[in-house]
Protein backbone atom coordinates (compact mmCIF):
# COMPACT_ATOMS: atom_id res chain seq x y z
CA UNK A 1 0.00 0.00 0.00
CA UNK A 2 1.65 3.52 -0.97
CA UNK A 3 2.74 5.69 1.64
CA UNK A 4 1.88 9.30 1.59
CA UNK A 5 3.92 11.97 3.61
CA UNK A 6 1.20 13.30 6.14
CA UNK A 7 2.72 16.33 8.12
CA UNK A 8 0.90 16.36 11.52
CA UNK A 9 -0.74 13.43 12.28
CA UNK A 10 -0.88 9.46 11.70
CA UNK A 11 -3.41 7.82 10.48
CA UNK A 12 -3.21 3.79 11.77
CA UNK A 13 -0.12 1.90 12.93
CA UNK A 14 -0.52 -2.12 11.99
CA UNK A 15 2.20 -3.41 9.14
CA UNK A 16 1.58 -0.39 7.56
CA UNK A 17 1.98 3.18 7.47
CA UNK A 18 -0.68 5.09 6.02
CA UNK A 19 -0.04 9.12 5.96
CA UNK A 20 -1.92 11.77 4.05
CA UNK A 21 -0.08 14.84 3.15
CA UNK A 22 -1.91 18.08 4.35
CA UNK A 23 0.62 20.74 3.45
CA UNK A 24 -1.73 22.60 1.43
CA UNK A 25 -3.96 22.39 -1.94
CA UNK A 26 -2.71 20.17 -4.27
CA UNK A 27 -4.14 19.84 -8.33
CA UNK A 28 -2.80 16.35 -8.45
CA UNK A 29 -5.17 13.24 -8.30
CA UNK A 30 -3.94 10.49 -7.28
CA UNK A 31 -4.59 6.87 -5.29
CA UNK A 32 -4.37 5.17 -2.26
CA UNK A 33 -5.14 1.91 -2.53
CA UNK A 34 -8.59 2.54 -4.18
CA UNK A 35 -9.30 6.68 -2.75
CA UNK A 36 -8.68 8.93 -4.97
CA UNK A 37 -7.29 12.50 -3.99
CA UNK A 38 -9.49 15.51 -5.27
CA UNK A 39 -8.38 19.06 -5.98
CA UNK A 40 -10.88 21.92 -4.28
CA UNK A 41 -11.35 23.20 -7.30
CA UNK A 42 -12.88 19.69 -8.83
CA UNK A 43 -15.14 20.01 -5.87
CA UNK A 44 -15.98 23.36 -5.81
CA UNK A 45 -17.49 22.61 -9.41
CA UNK A 46 -19.16 19.53 -8.49
CA UNK A 47 -20.82 21.15 -5.93
CA UNK A 48 -21.86 24.81 -7.49
CA UNK A 49 -19.60 26.11 -5.08
CA UNK A 50 -21.06 24.42 -2.34
CA UNK A 51 -24.14 25.73 -2.55
CA UNK A 52 -27.00 25.65 0.16
CA UNK A 53 -29.15 23.89 -2.87
CA UNK A 54 -27.18 21.46 -2.91
CA UNK A 55 -27.07 20.34 0.75
CA UNK A 56 -28.75 16.82 1.65
CA UNK A 57 -27.57 16.32 4.88
CA UNK A 58 -26.20 17.82 7.96
CA UNK A 59 -24.79 17.54 11.20
CA UNK A 60 -22.12 18.18 14.11
CA UNK A 61 -20.03 16.79 11.38
CA UNK A 62 -20.76 19.72 9.21
CA UNK A 63 -22.44 19.39 5.87
CA UNK A 64 -22.93 16.60 2.68
CA UNK A 65 -23.87 18.14 -0.55
CA UNK A 66 -24.60 16.70 -3.93
CA UNK A 67 -22.44 16.97 -6.41
CA UNK A 68 -21.88 15.78 -9.85
CA UNK A 69 -17.75 15.42 -10.93
CA UNK A 70 -16.47 16.21 -14.44
CA UNK A 71 -17.29 12.89 -16.05
CA UNK A 72 -20.63 13.12 -14.34
CA UNK A 73 -20.74 10.55 -11.68
CA UNK A 74 -22.64 11.85 -8.85
CA UNK A 75 -20.98 12.17 -5.18
CA UNK A 76 -22.06 13.19 -1.71
CA UNK A 77 -19.13 16.14 -0.52
CA UNK A 78 -19.25 15.53 3.08
CA UNK A 79 -17.71 18.95 4.23
CA UNK A 80 -16.03 18.51 7.85
CA UNK A 81 -16.94 21.75 9.90
CA UNK A 82 -14.39 23.07 12.75
CA UNK A 83 -11.60 20.20 11.30
CA UNK A 84 -9.05 21.90 12.93
CA UNK A 85 -10.45 21.12 16.67
CA UNK A 86 -8.98 18.04 17.96
CA UNK A 87 -12.40 15.99 17.39
CA UNK A 88 -12.81 17.39 14.07
CA UNK A 89 -8.99 16.14 12.47
CA UNK A 90 -9.99 12.83 14.51
CA UNK A 91 -13.16 12.14 13.28
CA UNK A 92 -11.71 12.53 9.97
CA UNK A 93 -8.51 10.42 9.99
CA UNK A 94 -10.97 7.90 11.55
CA UNK A 95 -13.33 7.56 8.48
CA UNK A 96 -10.45 7.51 6.04
CA UNK A 97 -8.35 4.80 7.92
CA UNK A 98 -11.82 2.73 8.77
CA UNK A 99 -13.57 2.98 6.14
CA UNK A 100 -11.21 2.49 3.08
CA UNK A 101 -10.09 -0.66 4.75
CA UNK A 102 -13.72 -1.95 5.55
CA UNK A 103 -14.84 -3.40 2.21
CA UNK A 104 -18.53 -4.88 2.17
CA UNK A 105 -21.31 -4.21 0.01
CA UNK A 106 -23.49 -3.01 2.67
CA UNK A 107 -20.97 -0.24 3.92
CA UNK A 108 -20.58 3.21 2.46
CA UNK A 109 -17.54 3.06 0.15
CA UNK A 110 -15.26 6.20 0.53
CA UNK A 111 -14.29 7.72 -3.46
CA UNK A 112 -11.87 9.58 -2.37
CA UNK A 113 -10.70 12.84 -0.02
CA UNK A 114 -9.79 16.36 -0.23
CA UNK A 115 -7.26 18.18 2.04
CA UNK A 116 -6.20 22.13 2.22
CA UNK A 117 -4.91 24.45 4.63
CA UNK A 118 -8.14 24.93 6.03
CA UNK A 119 -10.49 21.93 4.53
CA UNK A 120 -11.38 18.55 5.15
CA UNK A 121 -13.27 16.75 3.05
CA UNK A 122 -14.80 13.01 2.49
CA UNK A 123 -16.11 12.14 -1.05
CA UNK A 124 -18.77 9.24 -1.28
CA UNK A 125 -20.87 8.22 -4.08
CA UNK A 126 -24.02 9.39 -4.47
CA UNK A 127 -26.93 7.54 -2.52
CA UNK A 128 -30.02 8.31 -5.09
CA UNK A 129 -32.82 7.16 -2.37
CA UNK A 130 -31.40 9.49 0.54
CA UNK A 131 -31.39 7.65 4.04
CA UNK A 132 -33.76 5.01 5.94
CA UNK A 133 -34.85 7.90 8.27
CA UNK A 134 -35.77 10.04 5.70
CA UNK A 135 -37.65 7.43 4.10
CA UNK A 136 -39.51 6.62 6.80
CA UNK A 137 -40.52 10.41 8.35
CA UNK A 138 -38.79 12.96 5.59
CA UNK A 139 -40.71 12.11 2.79
CA UNK A 140 -41.93 14.69 0.23
CA UNK A 141 -45.66 14.43 -1.59
CA UNK A 142 -44.83 12.22 -4.58
CA UNK A 143 -42.03 10.11 -2.97
CA UNK A 144 -41.68 6.47 -2.42
CA UNK A 145 -41.72 5.05 1.17
CA UNK A 146 -40.52 2.03 1.69
CA UNK A 147 -42.22 -1.25 1.91
CA UNK A 148 -42.24 -4.19 3.76
CA UNK A 149 -40.19 -6.43 1.85
CA UNK A 150 -37.90 -3.25 1.48
CA UNK A 151 -37.77 -3.26 5.00
CA UNK A 152 -37.15 -6.17 5.89
CA UNK A 153 -34.11 -6.15 3.32
CA UNK A 154 -32.68 -3.08 5.06
CA UNK A 155 -32.64 -5.15 8.57
CA UNK A 156 -31.11 -7.96 7.10
CA UNK A 157 -28.15 -6.12 5.40
CA UNK A 158 -27.74 -3.88 8.10
CA UNK A 159 -27.39 -7.28 10.21
CA UNK A 160 -24.34 -7.97 7.72
CA UNK A 161 -22.91 -4.95 7.45
CA UNK A 162 -22.59 -5.22 11.47
CA UNK A 163 -21.30 -8.43 11.47
CA UNK A 164 -18.56 -8.09 8.72
CA UNK A 165 -17.44 -5.02 11.19
CA UNK A 166 -17.15 -7.19 13.81
CA UNK A 167 -16.29 -10.53 12.58
CA UNK A 168 -14.14 -10.03 10.19
CA UNK A 169 -12.17 -7.06 10.88
CA UNK A 170 -8.80 -7.46 12.04
CA UNK A 171 -9.04 -5.45 14.48
CA UNK A 172 -12.97 -5.91 14.80
CA UNK A 173 -14.61 -2.12 14.28
CA UNK A 174 -17.52 -0.68 15.98
CA UNK A 175 -19.50 1.61 14.06
CA UNK A 176 -20.95 3.57 17.77
CA UNK A 177 -23.39 5.89 15.96
CA UNK A 178 -26.10 3.07 14.67
CA UNK A 179 -29.60 4.20 13.30
CA UNK A 180 -31.99 4.70 10.93
CA UNK A 181 -30.25 8.40 9.64
CA UNK A 182 -26.76 6.40 8.95
CA UNK A 183 -28.16 3.82 7.00
CA UNK A 184 -28.42 5.04 3.03
CA UNK A 185 -30.02 3.70 0.14
CA UNK A 186 -28.58 2.83 -3.30
CA UNK A 187 -30.41 3.04 -6.60
CA UNK A 188 -32.26 -0.20 -5.50
CA UNK A 189 -33.04 0.50 -2.19
CA UNK A 190 -29.85 -1.62 -0.72
CA UNK A 191 -28.57 -0.48 2.71
CA UNK A 192 -25.55 0.67 3.52
CA UNK A 193 -23.78 1.71 6.60
CA UNK A 194 -22.47 4.88 6.50
CA UNK A 195 -20.81 7.57 8.66
CA UNK A 196 -18.03 6.33 10.85
CA UNK A 197 -17.05 9.35 12.08
CA UNK A 198 -17.56 7.81 15.48
CA UNK A 199 -16.43 4.73 14.83
CA UNK A 200 -13.48 2.93 16.64
CA UNK A 201 -10.74 -0.07 16.34
CA UNK A 202 -11.32 -3.00 18.86
CA UNK A 203 -8.19 -4.51 20.03
CA UNK A 204 -9.18 -8.22 20.27
CA UNK A 205 -6.86 -8.15 23.63
CA UNK A 206 -9.17 -5.81 25.22
CA UNK A 207 -13.32 -6.38 25.26
CA UNK A 208 -14.29 -2.91 25.32
CA UNK A 209 -12.73 0.93 25.26
CA UNK A 210 -13.76 3.20 27.44
CA UNK A 211 -14.20 6.80 25.82
CA UNK A 212 -16.22 10.31 26.11
CA UNK A 213 -19.81 8.69 25.37
CA UNK A 214 -20.80 9.34 21.60
CA UNK A 215 -23.62 8.45 19.78
CA UNK A 216 -27.63 9.61 19.50
CA UNK A 217 -29.67 9.53 22.20
CA UNK A 218 -32.43 6.59 22.33
CA UNK A 219 -29.79 4.94 20.81
CA UNK A 220 -26.87 4.91 23.10
CA UNK A 221 -26.80 1.26 25.24
CA UNK A 222 -27.14 2.17 28.88
CA UNK A 223 -23.84 0.56 30.04
CA UNK A 224 -22.33 2.82 27.71
CA UNK A 225 -23.82 5.89 29.00
CA UNK A 226 -23.19 5.13 32.72
CA UNK A 227 -19.42 3.54 31.88
CA UNK A 228 -18.22 4.86 28.95
CA UNK A 229 -17.27 1.60 27.87
CA UNK A 230 -18.27 0.96 24.18
CA UNK A 231 -18.15 -2.96 22.75
CA UNK A 232 -19.44 -4.35 19.97
CA UNK A 233 -22.76 -4.90 22.47
CA UNK A 234 -23.58 -1.41 22.31
CA UNK A 235 -23.43 -1.36 18.33
CA UNK A 236 -26.39 -4.49 18.91
CA UNK A 237 -28.26 -2.00 20.93
CA UNK A 238 -27.86 0.42 18.68
CA UNK A 239 -28.94 -2.02 15.43
CA UNK A 240 -32.07 -3.13 18.16
CA UNK A 241 -33.29 0.16 18.06
CA UNK A 242 -32.89 0.72 14.74
CA UNK A 243 -35.20 -2.22 13.88
CA UNK A 244 -37.67 -0.60 15.66
CA UNK A 245 -37.36 2.35 13.29
CA UNK A 246 -38.30 -0.05 10.84
CA UNK A 247 -41.06 -1.60 12.07
CA UNK A 248 -42.63 1.58 13.49
CA UNK A 249 -41.36 4.53 11.70
CA UNK A 250 -41.12 6.37 14.50
CA UNK A 251 -37.95 8.35 16.75
CA UNK A 252 -36.03 6.47 19.44
CA UNK A 253 -36.89 9.40 21.44
CA UNK A 254 -40.35 10.88 21.06
CA UNK A 255 -41.72 13.61 23.61
CA UNK A 256 -45.06 14.04 22.16
CA UNK A 257 -46.08 10.77 23.51
CA UNK A 258 -45.74 12.28 26.52
CA UNK A 259 -49.38 13.60 26.11
CA UNK A 260 -51.06 10.02 25.92
CA UNK A 261 -48.30 7.60 27.89
CA UNK A 262 -45.56 7.93 30.03
CA UNK A 263 -43.06 5.70 26.99
CA UNK A 264 -40.77 8.49 26.12
CA UNK A 265 -38.35 6.06 24.79
CA UNK A 266 -39.39 3.69 21.59
CA UNK A 267 -38.11 0.59 23.32
CA UNK A 268 -40.23 1.21 26.28
CA UNK A 269 -43.73 2.19 23.98
CA UNK A 270 -42.69 -1.08 21.98
CA UNK A 271 -42.37 -3.25 25.29
CA UNK A 272 -45.68 -1.47 26.53
CA UNK A 273 -47.76 -2.53 23.23
CA UNK A 274 -46.26 -5.96 23.33
CA UNK A 275 -47.35 -6.50 26.67
CA UNK A 276 -50.52 -5.49 25.75
CA UNK A 277 -50.68 -8.19 22.33
CA UNK A 278 -51.20 -5.30 20.19
CA UNK A 279 -48.65 -5.93 17.91
CA UNK A 280 -50.57 -4.87 15.27
CA UNK A 281 -50.57 -1.37 16.72
CA UNK A 282 -46.57 -1.48 16.39
CA UNK A 283 -46.66 -1.75 12.98
CA UNK A 284 -46.28 1.76 10.99
CA UNK A 285 -49.37 3.24 9.58
CA UNK A 286 -47.80 3.87 6.17
CA UNK A 287 -47.76 0.35 5.91
CA UNK A 288 -50.42 -0.84 3.88
CA UNK A 289 -49.49 -4.66 3.89
CA UNK A 290 -46.92 -6.70 5.51
CA UNK A 291 -45.99 -9.98 6.68
CA UNK A 292 -47.57 -10.46 10.66
CA UNK A 293 -45.27 -13.27 11.35
CA UNK A 294 -42.01 -11.73 9.53
CA UNK A 295 -42.64 -8.24 12.09
CA UNK A 296 -43.28 -10.37 14.76
CA UNK A 297 -39.32 -11.94 14.18
CA UNK A 298 -38.26 -8.45 13.74
CA UNK A 299 -39.80 -7.05 16.70
CA UNK A 300 -38.14 -10.00 19.06
CA UNK A 301 -35.43 -9.88 17.51
CA UNK A 302 -35.03 -6.11 18.23
CA UNK A 303 -35.99 -6.83 22.19
CA UNK A 304 -33.11 -9.32 22.41
CA UNK A 305 -30.68 -7.28 20.89
CA UNK A 306 -31.69 -4.10 23.55
CA UNK A 307 -31.19 -6.26 26.43
CA UNK A 308 -30.47 -4.18 29.40
CA UNK A 309 -27.18 -6.47 29.71
CA UNK A 310 -24.62 -6.50 27.59
CA UNK A 311 -23.98 -10.24 27.95
CA UNK A 312 -27.81 -11.02 27.59
CA UNK A 313 -27.22 -9.43 23.80
CA UNK A 314 -26.35 -11.83 20.90
CA UNK A 315 -23.64 -10.92 18.66
CA UNK A 316 -24.12 -10.12 14.93
CA UNK A 317 -23.44 -13.63 14.08
CA UNK A 318 -26.77 -14.99 15.94
CA UNK A 319 -28.39 -11.83 14.91
CA UNK A 320 -28.71 -12.95 11.15
CA UNK A 321 -29.48 -16.18 12.14
CA UNK A 322 -32.14 -15.20 14.36
CA UNK A 323 -33.77 -13.10 11.67
CA UNK A 324 -34.14 -16.13 9.75
CA UNK A 325 -35.97 -18.14 12.38
CA UNK A 326 -32.73 -20.46 13.50
CA UNK A 327 -32.21 -20.01 17.32
CA UNK A 328 -34.94 -17.28 17.83
CA UNK A 329 -37.62 -19.55 19.63
CA UNK A 330 -35.56 -20.10 22.49
CA UNK A 331 -33.90 -17.31 23.30
CA UNK A 332 -37.54 -15.79 22.95
CA UNK A 333 -38.96 -17.52 25.77
CA UNK A 334 -35.80 -17.18 28.05
CA UNK A 335 -36.37 -13.52 27.35
CA UNK A 336 -39.72 -13.67 27.87
CA UNK A 337 -38.94 -15.64 31.29
CA UNK A 338 -36.60 -12.89 32.29
CA UNK A 339 -38.87 -10.06 31.33
CA UNK A 340 -41.77 -11.59 33.92
CA UNK A 341 -39.50 -12.35 36.43
CA UNK A 342 -38.30 -8.68 36.46
CA UNK A 343 -42.35 -7.07 36.54
CA UNK A 344 -42.77 -10.08 39.89
CA UNK A 345 -40.03 -8.22 41.44
CA UNK A 346 -40.73 -4.86 40.54
CA UNK A 347 -44.41 -5.87 41.90
CA UNK A 348 -43.16 -6.80 44.92
CA UNK A 349 -40.88 -4.23 45.49
CA UNK A 350 -44.18 -1.78 44.84
CA UNK A 351 -45.99 -3.27 47.28
CA UNK A 352 -43.34 -3.61 49.80
CA UNK A 353 -42.57 0.32 49.48
CA UNK A 354 -46.60 0.75 49.83
CA UNK A 355 -46.60 -1.08 52.80
CA UNK A 356 -43.65 0.56 54.31
CA UNK A 357 -45.30 4.15 53.22
CA UNK A 358 -48.31 2.95 55.29
CA UNK A 359 -46.42 1.90 58.27
CA UNK A 360 -44.60 4.82 58.39
CA UNK A 361 -48.14 6.79 58.00
CA UNK A 362 -49.91 5.49 61.14
CA UNK A 363 -46.68 5.31 62.95
CA UNK A 364 -47.10 9.65 62.57
CA UNK A 365 -50.73 9.23 63.28
CA UNK A 366 -50.14 7.33 66.46
CA UNK A 367 -47.58 10.21 67.52
CA UNK A 368 -49.82 12.83 66.70
CA UNK A 369 -52.69 11.27 68.47
CA UNK A 370 -51.09 10.83 71.87
CA UNK A 371 -51.55 12.99 74.68
CA UNK A 372 -49.92 15.75 75.05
Amino acid sequence: MAVLAYRYHQFHKEKNDIFVDVAGEDDRKFSLGQLRRFSWRELQLATDNFSENNIIGQGGFGKVYKGILSDNMKVAVKRLADYYSPGGEAAFQREIQLISVAVHKNLLRLIGFCTTSSERILVYPYMQNLSVAYRLRELKPGEKGLDWPTRKNIAFGAAHGLEYLHEHCNPKIIHRDLKAANILLDDNFEPVLGDFGLAKHVDTKFTHVTTQVRGTMGHIAPEYISTGKSSEKTDVFGYGITLLELVTGQRAIDLSRLEEEEEVLLLDHIKKLLSENRLDDIVDGNLKTYDRKEVETIVQVALLCTNSSPEGRPKMTEVVKMLQGIGLAEKWAKWEQLEDAMKQDLSLMSRQYIWAEDSCTDQEAIQLSKAR
